[in-house]
């Protein structure tokens, strides 16, 4: 089947990159031109046509197809090889438990966050160590801004139209990073989210900012997650007191003080989620005591229970650092996993 978007001729690349940038159809950098060979060629390594309906946006009833997730994926750099991982992330935004919706027209400006699992990671050369959340590699790089130029081009998250945000954050150029599952003993988030190992997965999170920690002076697991759990508590007073998905990443140093211990991601969330919460009268020291009011005892804790948490391995090899991402807005919006190119859990075919 034939390409159906509309075509446009330029003289030159400079040419495409104004034609882009004066319609709005870009995050601010340069892309790279969308040409039909290009497009198709990632819709040929999928295996998908060009009108394969990839899901309907739930909130505006948008329908989503393979061609204009390819366009895009293209114009953030994709190679056709990344195109799989583009469109399951898209497929994972589009479940109701994600409110893609909210998370991306809010005022709170987060951005979404994927996280790479299985044999996919090496495949593309994905890199789980040094500058995890940054510029690590060009896979998490062209991955994470294909994500954000969907968004742009698909659902008109713009500054100023469907996007709200007050401040936003980088992540919205990329939020991509791969679990580094080769040096660490825990399973990978994927696994603890049901999927199985020999499967690549997806998840992604609507997700603020990554807030940094440092604890180089102690290989107590207590004491090093601690550290952890008190960086989720400000963000609990200064932010949001509405519990919900958390990432903790957690690089080389301090996960082998946490292994060493035999401490599992299970045994990890168990913690967090008991040292992870405060009581409402400490918003009084924060500037927020107007909304104490008479229930400054009770308790709110940072996620409903231990399973909310997503424990991360990443990380560069040296450097006592770790980061917790925290949540949009709670609860509005579930962090979702699934696999790419493959189908776990399906119901059987109807007879």
């Amino acid at each position: 089947m034939q390409l159906t978007s509309r075509t446009y001729d330029a003289d030159n690349i400079a040419a495409v990159q104004e034609l882009y940038h004066s319609n709005g159809w870009t995050d601010g950098l340069p892309i790279v031109p969308p040409t039909a060979d290009a497009v198709q060629a990632c819709l040929d390594w999928a295996m998908m046509s060009p009108d394969q309906l990839i899901g309907i946006e739930p909130v505006r009833g948008l329908a989503v197809t393979a061609e204009k997730l390819a366009i895009n994926a293209v114009m953030a750099g994709c190679l056709p090889m990344h195109f799989p991982v583009v469109l399951t992330a898209w497929t994972a935004m589009m479940q109701d438990d994600f409110l893609m919706h909210g998370a991306t027209a809010s005022t709170g400006g987060c951005a979404v966050l994927v996280v790479l699992n299985g044999p996919i990671r090496l495949e593309l050369g994905a890199s789980g160590g040094f500058n995890a959340l940054g510029n690590s590699d060009r896979a998490t790089a062209v991955i994470g801004r294909a994500i954000r130029l969907c968004l742009i081009n698909l659902m008109d998250v713009r500054p100023g139209a469907i996007d709200r945000s007050t401040l936003g954050h980088p992540g919205k150029f990329s939020y991509c990073v791969a679990e580094d599952e080769e040096d660490t003993t825990w399973l990978s988030l994927a696994e603890q989210r049901g999927i199985p190992k020999e499967a690549s997965a997806v998840t992604v999170m609507a997700a603020g900012a990554p807030r940094q920690i440092m604890n180089e002076w102690t290989t107590r697991p207590e004491e090093i997650l601690e550290t952890f759990a008190a960086e989720m508590r400000a963000n609990l007073r200064h932010y949001s007191i509405h519990p919900g998905n958390y990432a903790l990443i957690i690089p080389k140093q301090l996960r082998e003080h946490l292994q060493a211990a035999k401490w599992s991601k299970t045994d990890i969330a168990t913690f967090v989620h008991e040292r992870a919460r405060i009581h409402r009268r400490e918003w009084a020291e924060v500037g927020k005591g107007a909304v104490v009011r008479d229930r400054g005892d009770s308790v709110y804790p940072a996620m409903e229970s231990a399973d909310q948490l997503l424990v991360v391995a990443a990380g560069g090899p040296a450097g006592g650092f770790g980061a917790i991402i925290p949540p949009w807005l709670g609860n509005k919006s579930h962090a979702v996993t699934m696999a790419i190119g493959a189908c776990v859990d399906c119901e059987p075919p109807k007879k």
